[in-house]
């Protein structure tokens, strides 16, 4: 998304250093073998709280996907109207990140 420049201001936010961090980063995950060399990356690159932050947005977006709504969402995962309407938001209009996870996740 705005990472790499596609949507405007945001890209002037993200230095050359930080954005070859973030590439970086990415490279590390896709060379995770499997749940258990996951966990242990995230464990110490992440805190607990994020880790169950990113895991709840996931979470999220996968209930709006199978079409539940926002008052359902928020009363099974806690997540507050902000981070739905997020989600959502990017689930719209974003990348499309978060369809192919669910997807892939859906066939598991």
């Amino acid at each position: 998304m705005w990472l790499y420049g596609r949507s405007g201001k945001a890209e002037n936010m993200i230095t050359d250093k930080e954005q070859k961090n973030i590439h970086q980063f990415y490279k590390a995950v896709l060379a995770l073998k499997d749940e258990e060399e996951c966990r242990k990356f995230f464990d110490d690159v992440a805190t607990i709280k994020e880790v169950i932050d990113l895991s709840a947005r996931l979470e999220v977006a996968r209930m709006l996907d199978s079409g539940a709504v926002f008052s359902e969402i928020s009363r099974e995962t806690g997540a507050s109207s902000a981070t739905i309407s997020r989600v959502n938001k990017c689930l719209t209009y974003g990348e499309g990140g978060y369809k192919i996870v669910i997807d892939r996740i859906k066939e598991d």
